[in-house]
């Protein structure tokens, strides 16, 4: 004979079990003990890369700096990813391309940035709703009409 309880019991630890966070991974992943082989002094840009691989960004200015970066993101349902983990290691070379320091930052070290609530002006014509809808009206039919020039 058939037994509800238990189909309803598995059914609904499906259901819970569905609906539990997921954590994804993006940018850089370190390989455990890859940082702690890195020797300053020792190691040049060629070791470092073989080691850790391409960085996800360079220096801009001044001297040569390689940023590893990655985060792991929680994501439950349709809500807002959010920021469980963050490193950024920051790897500098000096002029001859060996190994200078590596420092390494988490998500305590972020600042929180606070866009500018500035709006930019625009210069032109301001339309109103009435002249946004009929604007076009006179020229609906004139697609085959040459383009004024020279």
């Amino acid at each position: 004979m058939w037994a509800p309880a238990p189909v309803a019991l598995a059914l609904a630890l499906t259901a819970l079990t569905a609906c539990g966070p997921r954590i994804s991974n993006h940018g850089y992943v370190a390989v455990p003990g890859a940082l702690e082989q890195l020797e300053a002094g020792v190691h040049d840009r060629q070791a470092v890369g073989l080691l850790l691989g391409t960085p996800s960004a360079t220096a801009l200015f001044g001297g040569e700096t390689w940023f590893y970066i990655g985060i792991a993101r929680e994501e439950f349902a349709f809500y807002r990813p959010d920021a469980v983990a963050q490193t950024v290691t920051a790897i500098a070379f000096d002029d001859d391309g060996t190994l200078r320091e590596v420092v390494s930052f988490d998500i305590a070290a972020a600042a929180a940035i606070q866009p500018v609530e500035r709006v930019t002006p625009t210069y032109g014509r301001q339309l109103g709703l009435l002249e946004q809808l009929f604007g076009n009206l006179g020229r609906v039919g004139n697609q085959n009409r040459p383009l004024p020039g020279p």
